[in-house]
């Protein structure tokens, strides 16, 4: 029987949501995968373990928790007009990689 499975984790940028998404993807049984960035929340929809869902979402962040666990509902879409969403950055800091890099103009032989 399906389950939808509620998971609230901070999602600060698209490669969070990335790597989530990514997580997840990995269990078998899952239908639907939804991501809500304004309310930090995972929306799962399938026969999957919400144990299981928990602990690949735990692999990225270890604050997160399920909200609820129930029926999936028929949710109807209600049309929303000049509802802005808010735009996350490209990485944030977690996500965002720098690479420091040495600049030594003078190479030593290390034979000699």
């Amino acid at each position: 029987m399906a389950k939808k499975t509620i998971v609230s984790v901070k999602l600060l940028c698209l490669k969070c949501r990335q790597k989530v998404m990514k997580l997840i993807a990995k269990l078998e049984g899952i239908t639907s995968i939804v991501i809500d960035p304004s309310k930090n929340t995972v929306t799962v929809i399938g026969e999957a373990d919400p144990v299981k869902i928990i602990k690949k979402v735990r692999e990225f962040s270890k604050s997160a928790a399920i909200e609820s666990i129930g029926p999936p509902k028929e949710e109807k879409k209600e049309e929303k007009q000049g509802v802005l969403v808010p735009v996350a950055p490209k990485a944030c800091q977690r996500c965002d990689v720098w690479y420091v890099v040495g600049e030594d103009y003078y190479s030593y032989c290390s034979i000699l």
